[in-house]
């Protein structure tokens, strides 16, 4: 069985995400090591980075993944938010260094206007930086699959496939697959025949052995069509076929899936964390993935 998990809060401090892994039965987990939506934070206590990771080994839990912050953008064509944002990668690394995390799941960035040519160009030369940068680092960086929203990039396997040819530590990088962006940028995902061909060409293009995370999300939004809203598994656009298709796929029994889906609570169900976990727990069947 895949690892399932979610992203989950540290409002209260990093370990209150591992808590409610434990609470959830996740076996995976995501989390932001400061707010998403700031450049920059204190340093990690050595003290909380001690207890996080003893307590982590005291619920049986895997490393962490990490998720970069939304203001980061190693695409831009504006020279002073690039070098801001280069820095505030490299310490995105250290943190999730720190925390003994497995990934650092972060998006390609936008080209704002200046073409997408360039922009693939910035962020080959941002991430070959960055690596240079932190050589001693245990933690693989994901390229994330992006709707295509704006002027982002990473909506096309094309670009990951070109960053990823470009680095000069190809060893220390991989891909996050995002079920909603990957819809909402054109790419079918069901019925079979379309799941089939959509992993053909991604394979083909990029390699399927790069795809180390999925985040799993349904979409608010129709196939194609560019906007990158979540929805809870077989409430969207997607449905559940592309779930049970993905989670019995005997090629990614190892990985780690992570639902991104709306914090909220219905009345009819409860808490939807709990809710999307049962209902890919319910998906997988364990003869299916044996036959692929």
């Amino acid at each position: 069985m895949p690892r399932f998990g979610a992203h989950l809060s540290i409002a209260g401090g990093l370990h209150q995400a591992l808590l409610a892994a434990q609470r959830y039965g996740f076996t995976a987990l995501q989390l932001f090591t400061k707010s998403p939506s700031q450049w920059s934070a204190a340093p990690l206590n050595p003290e909380e980075i001690k207890a996080f990771r003893s307590l982590r080994r005291q619920l049986g839990l895997p490393r962490p993944i990490v998720h970069d912050a939304y203001l980061i953008n190693l695409a831009t064509p504006d020279d002073t938010l690039w070098r801001r944002s280069v820095e505030a990668f490299v310490d995105e690394i250290r943190r999730a260094d720190a925390i003994e995390a497995s990934d650092l799941v972060f998006h390609p960035g936008a080209h704002s206007g200046d073409g997408e040519s360039k922009a693939v160009r910035r962020v080959i030369e941002a991430l070959n930086e960055v690596t240079a940068r932190s050589p001693d680092s245990k933690v693989r960086l994901l390229l994330e699959t992006t709707a295509g929203q704006g002027s982002t990039i990473g909506h096309r396997f094309e670009h990951l496939a070109e960053i990823l040819a470009g680095l000069r530590v190809p060893k220390r990088f991989g891909v996050c697959f995002d079920t909603c962006h990957v819809f909402a940028a054109g790419y079918s995902l069901s019925p079979e025949s379309e799941y089939r061909r959509t992993m053909c060409q991604f394979d083909r293009i990029v390699g399927l052995r790069q795809i180390r995370v999925f985040h799993l999300n349904d979409s608010k939004r129709e196939l194609g069509s560019r906007v990158d809203r979540h929805a809870h598994l077989g409430r969207g656009f997607l449905g559940l076929e592309p779930f049970r298709l993905l989670v019995n796929d005997r090629r990614f029994q190892t990985r780690s899936m992570i639902m991104e889906t709306p914090k909220e609570n219905f009345p009819e169900v409860g808490d939807m964390d709990a809710e999307n976990f049962r209902v890919l727990q319910d998906l997988w069947s364990p003869s299916e993935a044996k036959s692929g």
